[in-house]
């Protein structure tokens, strides 16, 4: 459609010799009483977003000029609809994305459509970085190992996302050994600023995008605007429908002075993310402003803006300026694009300097760069900071309080006893621990690979340079690498029971250690690569070697890993590892070579090199050695040489057999990839509002039920039914892998969905579990079961929950699994934003509670019959009032008044046609 320009907005901007159109900002300066220039950087953003997607519908000028004329100081409630530039995917949610887009081809060819149509309309990329695992370490053969691991795990999914990569158009995928999805952004992807051609014409915005993971804010380091949604928004956006959400709060974040000698951006991130968790910044835009910035790497940036989900932020947003272009270049962009990155964005007044007046912002909070000090986060979160100073005597108090908390007398006895080393060195020089006069000889005695040693509390058994919160930064990447240099010419080497992983998010980072020397050194002292991707941080460090396992379990010690990621949570980095610690790169190194937690780096050494006691400071690198290698070793080539045919892959990525054709051709022995039954029987016409009458309850929830409750994560248990389901069909437990890499795969989703080991189900007191029943005191049986019993009786199915529903990670299988079970309506005392939207996507209608009214103060058992009384198209309007009816066994009625949670006329119009992906399939067959 034409755009209105109601605003008299659209203009042309000349760079280089080459025009473009753009929607000019500063056409509302009239309209917004002199509010625009007082704006935060990412509310201009979001108000070119709407002033350029002005369409009558979606966007109306009303909201436009609702924006502009915005007061941060006093927000109100403003839904917007906000469409990205484009979709950024990692493979375990992008799998069900791209299988949903494979399925409507199916869809719209059996309603005689032309497959073609079916394209994503934004641009996606998809990047493969969760599937390979740290199996193999500490050799020069462990990456080349851990690849033909991935490979042979995952090859269904590969092949799947292969077909898609040639089948689809705007989609493509990055292959498996490149890096980490949000470096590769940074370093690749990410453009700035966007252009796209339309009727003859070029036109320039701002580059922003939505990001199936929660750290897709590592961009906005780099002034590109977006954060992390679940695959259903995704999906929307990929085909063109507007992500819906509130204009947030803004919290500016003030930075000034310089960092410290010694202090590093992980430092500097750890103390902003224990910051802004007090500040409590949840569901709101953190802007940084202020004179630190101009000291500020782009790479120091990206780190900070990374970990906006530890600290609760939708974005960490930082505004464009000089360091932004001069990163631009380093990482080999097109002069003509820098070139348009400046002109547009000064136009626009979305450039920074350090002369520009301070925005207005909701709320404020100030650092003084120069106070941070060396730090760690943990043992459990990553807002909890320790000053490393103090790291040794947190470590004894945490580790004191776990062990009370066994309750046992061995455990009481055993924190007396339990010191402060967490190794024996009498058993092997090789195993040099420290504070002699502080051992005990408790613990447990282990041989491996030709060392003894007794295994203690403390013991740092994985030591982890990963993720790309920190592989994407060369200052503690070089650091890093130049501490190994050191240590290994003192003669230290990690300790042996120490799992030493180096798995960078790019090879831009192995090129650069091999320019400066210094991956000969990592080698040396263990850290030898042994990946490109996600690894530790998520997870995937691997078992740990047998003997060290069975020590942990045998003495049921109390060890730790020592990450650069991005979450400690426990049980995520290792199921063996209670203690898990975040620090950077040059830290986990430290800890490596020391081996324990139990260590004060600043007093005790950590180890006996050729010469004695070596100590951290010995071989700490000075910031200008760091600066002087980053001169010297990161250049531009670099990048360009590894992203220049980033999409083609390794020769197992390029020999991998791949189906044909403009519709995949579904296997149906696969376990991993299947076509889900979201449009069987669909019609062009639209089934509308159906009554919901004769529900049973599925299960009955308190509050706080979040979407790692609903949506399956982790590992499959094989007596639980998905467990059931893929021993069935052949699958050996140990090759079930996760839930996470079965997304493609609904017959296993759908038997995981309400099956987390901790949900609590009010219809069975006393038990925890994926269970229900169907009536008060009969058999206690799967969720999964009941909900395929009660459809093949032919009963709808309604679940009724308290405050908060579905908070947590955007999960959209909490959606798609809930409709799969047969659910019709969730009603619920209040819902998280995304999990409520992603419901109506799928059909499902959400519904709250009014008056004050609750389940119990309904007295509702859950084994009443529900209606909605009259539910039709009629009464169902955007935020109606609607009426229940609970019938009990007895007869007896209990009626109560819900608010329907369909807030907008668009989401209407998806339930009407049964979620969103049905009503986009319509609306493309409908198109001439």
């Amino acid at each position: 459609m034409t755009h209105p320009n109601t605003f008299g907005s659209r203009a042309t901007l000349t760079v280089g010799g080459r025009s473009y159109t753009y929607f000019r900002l500063d056409a509302l300066r009239e309209r917004s009483g002199g509010n625009l220039d007082r704006l935060p950087f990412s509310l201009k953003v979001l108000l070119e977003n709407l002033l350029r997607g002005e369409d009558g519908a979606f966007v109306k000028a009303a909201d436009v000029e609702a924006l502009a004329k915005w007061d941060v100081k006093a927000p109100q409630e403003k839904e917007v609809a906000y469409r990205p530039a484009r979709v950024l995917l990692q493979d375990f949610t992008g799998v069900p994305c791209v299988v949903d887009l494979a399925a409507m081809r199916d869809a719209i060819t059996k309603l005689g459509g032309d497959p073609q149509r079916i394209n994503p309309l934004q641009p996606v990329d998809l990047v493969i970085d969760h599937s390979v695992q740290a199996d193999e370490y500490g050799t020069p053969e462990a990456f080349l190992q851990n690849v033909s691991f991935e490979y042979e795990r995952n090859q269904e999914r590969y092949r799947f996302l292969r077909w898609g990569q040639d089948a689809f158009s705007n989609f493509s995928a990055v292959p498996p050994g490149t890096g980490i999805c949000h470096q590769v952004n940074l370093e690749y992807l990410a453009r700035v600023v966007f252009t796209k051609d339309e009727d003859g014409e070029t036109i320039a915005y701002p580059d922003s995008l939505v990001g199936t993971d929660s750290h897709t804010t590592m961009v906005n380091g780099l002034g590109v605007f977006g954060w992390g949604v679940g695959g259903i928004e995704a999906e929307a956006a990929m085909l063109g429908q507007p992500t819906s959400m509130l204009v947030p709060e803004v919290v500016g974040f003030k930075l000034v002075g310089r960092l410290p000698v010694g202090a590093t951006a992980t430092d500097l991130v750890l103390t902003c993310t224990e910051m802004l968790r007090k500040k409590k910044v949840v569901g709101k835009f953190v802007e940084y402003f202020g004179p630190g910035l101009s000291g500020l790497s782009l790479a120091d940036r990206a780190t900070i803006a990374n970990m906006a989900p530890e600290y609760g932020a939708t974005m960490g947003f930082f505004p464009v300026d000089a360091e932004t272009l001069k990163y631009l270049r380093l990482t080999g962009r097109s002069e003509e694009q820098i070139a348009l990155v400046e002109a547009y964005t000064k136009a626009q007044g979305l450039f920074r300097t350090d002369e520009t007046a301070d925005p207005e912002y909701t709320d404020t909070l100030e650092l003084d760069l120069s106070t941070v000090v060396p730090s760690m986060a943990g043992p459990r979160r990553p807002q909890d900071r320790i000053p490393l100073r103090e790291s040794k005597a947190k470590f004894d108090a945490d580790l004191q309080e776990t062990l009370a908390k066994a309750g046992t007398v061995a455990a009481k006895a055993e924190i007396a006893s339990t010191h402060k080393v967490s190794a024996s060195p009498e058993l092997s020089p090789a195993v040099v621990a420290t504070a002699v006069a502080e051992q005990e000889p408790d613990g447990v005695e282990v041989e491996y690979n030709g060392a003894k040693f007794l295994l203690k509390h403390g013991a740092v058994v994985i030591a982890a340079i990963t993720s790309c919160t920190n592989t994407s930064n060369p200052s503690v990447m070089l650091g890093a690498g130049l501490l190994a240099r050191n240590a290994r010419r003192k003669g230290l080497a990690s300790k042996p029971w120490v799992k030493t992983t180096l798995s960078p998010g790019s090879r831009v980072v192995t090129d650069y250690y091999e320019k400066a020397g210094v991956m000969e050194d990592l080698d040396a002292i263990g850290f030898a690569l042994a990946g490109y991707g996600c690894m530790t941080c998520i997870g995937n460090s691997g078992p740990l070697p047998e003997p060290i396992a069975a020590a942990v379990e045998k003495g049921k010690l109390v060890v730790s890993a020592v990450l650069s990621g991005n979450r400690n949570f426990e049980g995520r980095v290792n199921p063996h590892t209670r203690f898990n610690y975040l620090a950077s790169p040059m830290l986990v190194v430290a800890y490596a070579l020391a081996g324990r937690m139990d260590i004060d780096l600043e007093r005790e050494p950590l180890g006996v090199g050729a010469d004695g006691p070596v100590f951290l400071r010995d071989i700490w690198p000075s910031p200008q050695e760091i600066e002087d290698t980053i001169l010297s070793s990161v250049k531009g080539e670099m990048f360009a040489k590894q992203y220049a045919n980033v999409f083609e892959g390794d020769e197992q990525w390029r020999a991998l057999d791949v189906p044909k054709g403009d519709t995949y051709a579904w296997d149906p022995q696969s376990t991993y990839v299947a076509n889900p039954p979201y449009f069987e029987g669909m019609t062009m016409e639209a089934p509308g509002v159906k009554p919901i009458a004769g529900a049973r309850v599925l299960g009955m929830f308190g509050d706080s039920i979040t979407t790692d409750h609903i949506s399956p994560a982790g590992n499959i248990a094989a007596a639980s039914p998905a467990g059931k389901w893929l021993i069935a069909h052949g699958v050996k437990t140990r090759d079930f892998n996760s839930y996470g890499a079965r997304r493609g795969h609904h017959e296993v989703m759908m038997r995981g969905t309400f099956a987390n080991i901790r949900l609590r189900n009010e219809l069975v007191p006393g038990t925890e579990g994926g269970v229900t029943t169907t009536q008060p005191g009969g058999d206690v049986v799967s969720i999964f079961d009941a909900a395929m019993q009660y459809q093949q009786d032919g009963t709808p199915l309604v679940i009724l929950a308290g405050k908060e529903y579905g908070t947590g990670s955007s999960r959209d299988w909490a959606a798609k699994g809930t409709v799969l079970l047969g659910v019709r309506a969730v009603i619920a005392e209040s819902f998280e934003r995304i999990h409520r939207s992603n419901l109506v996507g799928m059909g499902v209608l959400p519904c709250e509670f009014t008056n004050g009214d609750t389940r119990q103060s309904l007295a509702l058992t859950g084994f009443e019959t529900f209606e909605v009384v009259g539910l039709s198209e009629a009464t169902l309007r955007p935020r109606a009032k609607l009426t229940v009816k609970a019938t009990a066994a007895d007869g007896s009625v209990k009626q109560f008044e819900v608010l329907a949670r369909i807030d907008t006329p668009e989401e209407l119009s998806y339930y009407k046609h049964g979620g969103i992906l049905p009503y986009v399939l319509r609306s493309l067959v409908g198109k001439k």
